[in-house]
């Protein structure tokens, strides 16, 4: 079903690919960014997200000449899409991250509320569990690592995501408003999988990544069912493929190179330490990309 969305940080490596395929999917898109877009069909409204004034009148605004020219007024949005963030540690200053992606988080979700925009998927990260930014080497808590895995940040980009979602779900509480937070594995464009073999030669090389990705593509695909799936109100999601970056089966992997980190259940065949199951479960989401067989195809 064709909705009307705003997209912000579109202009990114993974809002670039992201955005095409909504479209594809049929939604209509406006982005807000502070770089436009190239991209036909899809204005890009050039946006401070640190600025609640732009940020209201950025989500009230029409999204193309065609509809302003109608003057049929201005249409509900049906859904925002939060990916807008300064997108790791070491390209600025850590308390310059850190308060940019939260007031942005903030600001986005106040507007939301106040403007009665009842749907909004924001970008978390698979950061949020402790390892991948950690100084040093850090074993995760136990396998697999799900949403119900303890989120404690060890720097400073991840501690801002996992103040994201307390955000969102304040503002999920209050307003009974659907607010999905996609902690979003290691993003794959298609020119990456050149890589994968050698990351499958050095076990360890992964290890940061919980041994998982998430395919571009795909994380489109997860972005199109949050839109179109209503009556979750808070709910966080890890957004990453199927299978584990190796190639021998999970817990026989997980047994050889990280024997002191427990497992919780069996991990069967060769599902993703940083496991997907609940979007699978509560999205219907299905994996179209996988890295065995593109690498193999190459």
């Amino acid at each position: 079903m064709s909705k009307r969305v705003i997209f912000t940080g579109g202009s990114g490596k993974a809002g670039s690919h992201v955005i095409p395929i909504l479209q594809e999917r049929g939604h209509k898109l406006l982005n807000l960014d502070r770089v436009p877009l190239d991209f036909p069909g899809v204005n890009t409204m050039i946006t401070d997200l640190a600025d609640s004034g732009q940020v209201f009148n950025a989500l009230s605004t029409y999204f193309s000449f065609d509809e302003h020219f109608a003057s049929a007024g201005r249409a509900p949005v049906d859904a925002i899409v939060h990916f807008a963030a300064i997108p790791r540690i070491l390209q600025v200053p850590d308390n310059t991250m850190f308060a940019t992606n939260v007031l942005s988080t903030y600001n986005i979700l106040e507007a939301a509320t106040k403007l009665g925009i009842r749907k909004v998927i924001i970008a978390s990260s698979e950061t949020v569990y402790g390892i991948c930014f950690a100084e040093g080497d850090r074993d995760f808590q136990s396998f697999p690592i799900d949403e119900n895995h303890d989120a404690d940040p060890t720097d400073s980009y991840g501690l801002s995501k996992v103040v994201g979602e307390t955000i969102a779900r304040s503002f999920a509480s209050r307003t009974g408003s659907d607010i999905y937070a996609l902690r979003i594995g290691a993003v794959t464009l298609p020119e990456d999988y050149h890589r994968f073999p050698a990351n499958v030669a050095d076990p360890l090389s992964r290890k940061r990544d919980g041994w998982s990705y998430i395919d571009v593509r795909d994380l489109a695909e997860i972005v199109h069912l949050c839109i179109e799936t209503d009556g979750l109100g808070f709910q966080v999601f890890n957004a990453t493929n199927d299978d584990i970056i190796a190639e021998m089966p999970t817990a026989e992997f997980l047994a050889r190179h990280v024997p002191q980190t427990p497992t919780t259940r069996l991990l069967e065949g060769f599902e993703a330490p940083l496991t997907n199951r609940k979007a699978k479960e509560m999205l219907g989401f299905r994996e179209t990309y996988n890295w065995r067989k593109i690498v193999s195809d190459a």
